[in-house]
Order: C-alpha cells, then sequence, then structure tokens
C-alpha cells in the first residue's frame, strides 16, 4: 500500500500529482525503468509509483561549506581558507538585478509553478524520446537547488559527485520527490536565497557573493543589471561563459540573459538594449585560499593555526572529523597573533640571514603568564617554490604541527633547566666546583629515573676553551657557559631530577618521543627540542617559576555564530618564586657581562642565554624579559647539517657562528620590535649567594662577551663534548650535547 505522510492524508504519490497539477503520475512515467541506487544520499529510487513513494521524504540538507578567516588578537585579517570559497549571504544582500536574471534564464516560469514544471517534463520526456536518452532536462530551479545538495554532501568524492550529477530518469524522480518537500517547507523566497547561494560560478566561487567578489570586486547586493546578467549567464556552464578566458563567449550568453529578462518583463527592452551595448568590465580578485595569502610573514603561524584544529580533539575525537569541520569552515578563528610582535620577528629572522642562505633562522615570541604565541617568523618565506627559497616547513615547531622531523639539539640553553633541578633540591647558587678544562666523568655516577645507572665506563668532556679551567659557582659558570661545571651539578643534582624538571617545564623532543632519562648530556644540550618550546620553557623563568602550555586560538566561532570550545592554556608550578627568582638574576649576567652581551637590552631588565651544538650546526639564544620569551635558532633547515664555519650568513662573513653573535643580535631585534617604552617591569630583586673566591670579580671577568666565542678553542679546533659511551646522540647518530656557547 503507499505509504501516508504523518497527519497529511495524502500519499506522496497524490502529493507529487498536486504539484504537476495531474491526477496522477501516469505509469508510463515511471514504470518499467529500471532506475539506479542513489547518489550522495544512499536512498533508493525505484521505478513504479509505489517506489516514489518508498523514497524516504526527509531532504537533510548539509551546512554550506565557507571561507575561514583567520585574525590576530587585534581582530585583524592573517589569512583566509576555504574548500569551497563561499559567503553565504541572505535575499535582501543580493541585487534583485540578480534574483531576477537567474530566473528569467534558469527558470522563467518559477513563481507560477510547483516543485516541477509540468510542460518542462512533457517538452524534455518528447526530445529524449525521439533521441533515446536523457538528452534534455526540465528542472526547475528547486530541482537544480536539490540536485547541488547533493554535489555539496558528496564533497570532493569523485564517485559520490558523478552519482550526484548523472543524467538519468532515477536522479530525476529521486529530485521530483525532495523539490516536493523543500517547495512545501522553503517557500519560493527561501529556495531562490538558497539556490543562489549554493550554485558554483567558475573561477572557485561558490554562490554569488563569493562571485560577485571574484569577478567584480564588489558585494552580491551592489551588482549591476548587466553584471547580474553575465553572472547569471555563468550558471549553465561556468567553463564555456567564463569572462576571463572567453570574454567574447560571455557577452554572448550575457545578452541571451539580458533579452530573456526583457521577454518575461523583468526590464524594459530599452534598458536591455542598454546593457547589452555595454562591454563586460571585470575588477577580478584572484582565487586566495590558505596560509600562502597570510599578511606580514605569517603563514607558518597560519599553518600551526590549521594544524592545531586538525590534531587536537577540542575539535573532534578524530581525525575525520576534525577535518571535516575545516573542510566545513565558515569559521572566524580569533588567535593570539600579536601584529607588532609578529612583524618585529619577521623583520628579526630576516635582517641577519638571508632567505637564499645555507641556512636559516627560526623567531617566535611567547607571552609568560598566559602561553600566548605572539609570533612566529623565519627567514625563509612561506611558500611551495622552492625557486624562490620558499618552503611550508615550521621551524619553531614539532613534527606533528608541521616542523622538521627531530627538532634541533638545543645546546647549552639547557643548563639554566639544570640549575632550576640543582636550586629545587636546595644545591646553593654559590656551589663551586673546580676542573681542568677537559675532565673524565664515571658513567655510573648518573641514575635514571628507576634508580640504575646509566652506564659504565666514562664520559669524556671539555669546555669550549682551554682558559676556562678553575673554580667557578652557578653564576659564573652559566655567564661562561661551562660544560664541565654542568656535568658536575647534575652528577649532583640528579640526572632523573633535571630530566623531571625539563619535563615540568613543558620541554619535548621534536619528534614527539619521551625525553630519556639515561642520557647525561641532556644538560648540555644533547636532547633536541623546538624554538616553540625552547620559548615556553624560559616563559616559566619570567614568570617566577609558573610553566603554561603555548596556545595559539583565543576563540572560534562557526558560522551561525556560535562559540566553539578551544584548548586553553594549562599552568603549573614547575619550581619555586624563589628558584625562578634566582635564575632570573644569574641569568641577566649572561647578557650584562657573559656570553651573550651582543643580545643584551639596556632599557629594561632582560636575562637569557646562548647555545651552540657540535660542529656548530646549531646556534641559538633564548631570552626573556618578565613580559615576553623569544627564542631564535639559527641552523640548516633541509638536507644535510652545515658545520657554521668559515661561513657568510645574511652577507656577513664568520669564522664562526656562536649564540651570541648571530642568534643573539636576532633575538634583540625582535625584542626591541615587539616591546614598547612602557613595557619595562622589572624581575624581582633577589640576593644571588656567590662562592667566596668569586664574589671579588663578580665571576664575570676574562673570557666573557659574545666576540671571545670566537677566540680558537685550545687543543680541539671545534670545540664541543665527547658523547657519554654507548649514548647515539642527536637524529644523525653524531652530534651530541653543545660546545659551550
Amino acid at each position: 500500500m503507499p505509504k501516508k505522510r504523518s497527519g497529511g492524508g495524502l500519499t506522496t504519490t497524490q502529493q507529487a500529482a498536486k504539484f504537476l497539477g495531474v491526477a496522477a503520475l501516469s505509469g508510463a512515467v515511471l514504470a518499467g525503468i529500471a532506475l539506479p541506487a542513489a547518489g550522495a544520499l544512499g536512498l533508493a529510487a525505484k521505478g513504479t509509483v509505489e517506489g516514489f513513494d518508498e523514497i524516504p521524504s526527509n531532504l537533510k540538507t548539509p551546512p554550506l561549506s565557507q571561507r575561514i578567516k583567520i585574525l590576530d588578537n587585534e581582530g585583524g585579517l592573517i589569512a583566509t581558507d576555504y574548500s569551497r570559497d563561499r559567503t553565504v549571504v541572505p535575499l535582501k544582500d543580493i541585487s534583485p538585478y540578480m534574483q531576477d536574471a537567474i530566473v528569467a534564464i534558469e527558470d522563467s516560469r518559477f513563481y507560477q509553478h510547483g516543485a516541477v514544471d509540468l510542460k518542462g517534463i512533457l517538452r524534455a520526456m518528447n526530445r529524449n524520446v525521439q533521441e533515446g536518452g536523457a538528452a534534455q532536462g526540465a528542472s526547475t530551479l528547486t530541482q537544480q537547488y536539490v540536485k547541488n545538495v547533493f554535489v555539496e554532501e558528496a564533497g570532493d568524492d569523485p564517485d559520490k559527485v558523478a552519482e550526484a550529477t548523472q543524467q538519468t530518469l532515477g536522479r530525476k524522480v529521486r529530485e521530483l520527490k525532495y523539490a516536493i518537500q523543500v517547495e512545501e517547507e522553503l517557500g519560493k523566497k527561501k529556495i531562490l536565497e538558497n539556490y543562489l547561494n549554493i550554485t558554483f560560478f567558475g573561477q572557485q566561487a561558490y554562490g554569488v557573493e563569493a562571485a560577485s567578489q571574484r569577478y567584480f570586486s564588489k558585494h552580491a547586493k551592489d551588482l549591476k543589471l548587466e553584471e547580474a546578467a553575465m553572472l547569471a549567464g555563468l550558471v549553465q556552464s561556468p567553463t564555456r561563459y567564463d569572462p576571463v578566458n572567453d570574454a567574447e563567449e560571455a557577452t554572448k550568453r550575457r545578452n541571451i540573459v539580458l533579452q530573456r529578462m526583457a521577454a518575461v518583463g523583468n526590464i524594459s527592452q530599452d534598458e536591455a538594449d542598454k546593457a547589452v551595448a555595454a562591454p563586460i568590465e571585470l575588477k577580478v580578485s584572484k582565487p586566495n585560499s590558505g596560509c600562502i595569502t597570510a599578511v606580514s610573514g605569517a603563514g607558518f603561524f597560519c599553518d600551526y593555526v590549521r594544524k592545531t584544529v586538525l590534531t587536537d580533539p577540542s575539535f573532534g575525537k578524530t581525525p575525520e572529523e576534525r577535518s571535516k569541520l575545516w573542510a566545513l569552515g565558515g569559521l572566524t578563528v580569533k588567535t593570539t597573533l600579536s601584529p607588532r610582535a609578529q612583524k618585529a620577528a619577521n623583520e628579526a629572522a630576516t635582517s641577519k640571514v638571508h632567505k637564499d642562505d645555507k641556512v636559516a633562522a627560526s623567531v617566535v615570541q611567547v607571552e609568560p603568564g598566559t602561553g600566548k604565541i605572539l609570533s612566529m617568523g623565519q627567514s625563509r618565506p612561506y611558500g611551495l617554490d622552492q625557486k624562490k627559497n620558499e618552503t611550508v616547513l615550521n621551524l619553531a615547531v614539532s613534527n606533528k604541527l608541521g616542523g622538521s622531523t627531530y627538532g634541533f639539539q638545543v645546546g647549552s640553553t639547557f643548563k639554566p633547566i639544570t640549575a632550576a633541578a640543582a636550586l629545587e633540591k636546595g644545591i646553593s647558587p654559590a656551589q663551586s666546583y673546580s676542573s681542568d678544562w677537559k675532565i673524565s666523568v664515571p658513567m655510573n655516577s648518573y641514575r635514571n629515573c628507576a634508580g640504575s645507572p646509566v652506564g659504565s665506563g666514562n664520559w669524556d668532556l671539555q669546555n669550549e676553551m682551554e682558559s676556562e679551567k678553575g673554580a667557578f659557582d652557578m653564576t659564573s659558570a652559566l655567564g661562561k657557559s661551562i660544560n664541565t661545571y654542568f656535568a658536575k651539578l647534575e652528577q649532583q643534582a640528579g640526572l632523573c631530577e633535571t630530566v623531571t624538571m625539563a619535563k615540568k617545564l613543558g620541554y619535548e623532543r621534536g619528534d614527539g618521543k619521551p625525553v630519556s632519562d639515561n642520557n647525561p648530556s641532556i644538560t648540555l644540550g644533547g636532547t633536541e627540542s623546538t624554538p616553540l618550546g625552547m620559548a615556553a620553557s624560559y616563559a616559566a623563568f619570567a614568570n617566577r617559576g609558573t610553566f603554561c602550555t603555548p596556545i595559539a586560538i583565543e576563540a572560534i566561532t562557526d558560522a551561525n555564530g556560535k562559540k566553539l570550545g578551544v584548548p586553553k592554556s594549562s599552568c603549573s608550578r614547575a619550581m619555586s618564586e624563589k628558584t625562578a627568582d634566582t635564575l632570573n638574576q644569574m641569568l641577566k649576567g649572561v647578557v650584562e657581562d657573559g656570553t651573550g652581551t651582543q643580545a643584551g637590552l639596556t632599557d629594561r631588565d632582560n636575562a637569557g642565554k646562548t647555545g651552540t651544538t657540535n660542529d656548530r650546526v646549531d646556534a641559538w639564544f633564548v631570552g626573556y624579559t618578565p613580559n615576553l620569551s623569544t627564542a631564535v635558532w639559527v641552523g640548516a633547515d633541509v638536507g644535510k647539517k652545515v658545520p657554521m664555519y668559515n661561513i657568510t650568513i645574511g652577507g656577513q662573513y664568520y669564522d664562526k657562528v656562536c649564540g651570541g653573535c648571530l642568534p643573539g643580535p636576532i633575538w634583540k631585534t625582535a625584542m626591541t620590535g615587539a616591546l614598547t617604552a612602557s613595557e619595562t617591569p622589572a624581575f624581582n630583586p633577589i640576593s644571588v649567594p656567590r662562592a667566596k673566591e668569586k664574589a671579588k670579580d663578580k665571576g664575570r671577568g676574562g673570557d666573557t662577551g659574545g666576540g671571545n666565542e670566537n677566540d680558537k678553542p685550545g687543543g680541539d679546533p671545534i670545540g664541543g663534548i665527547t658523547l657519554p659511551p654507548g649514548f647515539i646522540g642527536g637524529n644523525d647518530g653524531g652530534r651530541g650535547g653543545g660546545n659551550g656557547r
């Protein structure tokens, strides 16, 4: 028996007959036709009257995919991204000329017939019988809208798109069923609005607002008669009538639309003639999508935001859910990016390292206390054209979020973490160790978190220069970056305690693998991390010991203005305030008269640490003020590691690159540009105990300053350390920790 609609009293077949204006659907129309399985919605259309009734009567309209807007923290547009360039607008914001033009050329009896046009069906049937197939369609605007719904739901799946657009009677029957529902539920005006928002107009423009912007760089509500007619003419064949590629064909088609508008009484013949005489005047805006469109060199930050949405469970439990959210679009993403800081970071990264150099620079800035990422700059521009030295590799972040495979060894920038672990254990900053410039440390003196020795034999290591021997306390060892001191300090503080402190500070490997507690050379930076990770870790020093996970997104709203949940920064105490205050005072010495003097800011409290790795393949400066933490890394970004000896970078020759002499000045430029004169908070003052023998000279005399890093180290032309026995340092099996600078 034919199925009835609840409360309606009529079978769907009878409703169809009502809309067609006939007593019943003729068996000659439907019966005996073998109809295929339905396409994108997984429905079945059968070739009988009863089969028509069996098609579900609920057309589930998917949300329309739209543009994503990525904004900075002041609301300025950073970039747009979309799978389909579309901006949905209400009918009142679409030019009346556009409304009339699309109706005139696509379905001039739109306001007179029901869901389907019987005259059109009979005309098409007659033609199709004569030609032995489905040569001619008779779709109303309503049916076209239904078909576009199927296409929209199919997305980018070519098989589903083919099903949704196949020219068969089965699809026509299915369209008819849903067209009846749509006419009943929406009405003519809403159908027209939906149609104009869903339809493809060519040149990657979906919907009339995007089309108007693409071809004329104006809103759809401002379209003139001849412009509206041109857009309406595109719908039949966006490629054939594309005005960008074939102005002559586009003009012919536009003129047909104008004459049709006059014929049905939308405009006068005089208006049509004047519009026909007008040339097509385009003001084309090129399709711009993705982070390649980002302003102020923020492409890498934009990509980080996109990958955050695609990987963070806050935006969906599965990768498929998160990908669907991004593809659907319509999102407004307000980020943490500071326009001022981003401009400064980008200028700093390119000030000392050119885009075509053998090495690259990365600059990233984090706000202490909030974890907000304020900038990400690189010396190479964001993009895919390698001939222009472009890259999409984000050197600031982990591999999961678009960075390098492993990250980069951090060298001596790790030493403050060891110092923090020691201070937390109660070891005084006045703790002094005396040694030669080379030492040999028993491996069984280091124990992992299970309490087991990490190896046998000895770990042989040395300082950068032969003159670096004798007694040092914690302040002078940080200022001069003494390797031997921190190997001994790690012995006393504990390897497990050192690794635990690193984890509390958010220290993570770039490849996502756990930080090992079996590697004592971690104290010299033998384990890889990322510039973002280091900036966030040092931000905890500035924040008096509280670490906050870095975040890039402040808020997201969907196309309906609904707020979505976003990941929040998680803050936790990593060390006491006293420990952090003590570190801040000691690390001030690094920039005042230690290895980082070329980075020091003279107008405010600031602190930091230099770092280089064996063969000088990585060079760092990580530093901070109470309100901004910045990490700078310089090294090879692709291919083999580049030892930075006798090398020209940014037009300047270096006999050997050091953390203070290249990343340091980059850091200073980034900090100076990001901060204003009014932002001068001070570190909490604290008295730092010193070893008696160092109190006389404050522990910072002699071989200090960035320039001294270029002195030739005695006995070892490259400086550096020897890895612990059995330890495979770095990701290439050959590199170990820092060389003391």
